[in-house]
């Protein structure tokens, strides 16, 4: 079972594009107007459309901790990097992740 990413915009855009064949129909705030948005927004957003959000800060886990899921959280600890740098970690990353999707029971996932 495959579930839609939505990107923060602490993680750019240009990821999503090459991301396709293992995280098919993932989007990025920007490409939903959500670039302006708060965070409540954005996880509303994200829980209406049934969306996984992937962020590199803390806030959506402190929501999530609140909230509960859905959506679920994956925040990414690996500080500033390059495009290639993100793309090549979820392709590193991608059973450890779709293994967290797949959990009904799984909330947030830090790698």
């Amino acid at each position: 079972m495959h579930k839609r990413l939505l990107f923060d915009n602490n993680i750019s855009h240009r990821v999503i594009a090459r991301i396709d064949s293992i995280f098919p129909e993932s989007t990025h705030v920007m490409f939903e107007n959500l670039d302006e948005a708060n965070d409540l927004d954005v996880w509303r957003f994200a829980k209406a459309n049934d969306l996984t959000i992937v962020t590199k800060d803390s806030d959506f886990n402190d929501l999530a901790i609140l909230y509960g899921a859905p959506p679920k959280v994956i925040w990414i600890k690996i500080g500033n990097c390059r495009v290639d740098d993100i793309v090549n970690f979820l392709h590193l990353r991608h059973e450890e992740i779709q293994s967290f999707l797949d959990d009904s029971k799984a909330l947030i996932l830090e790698i």
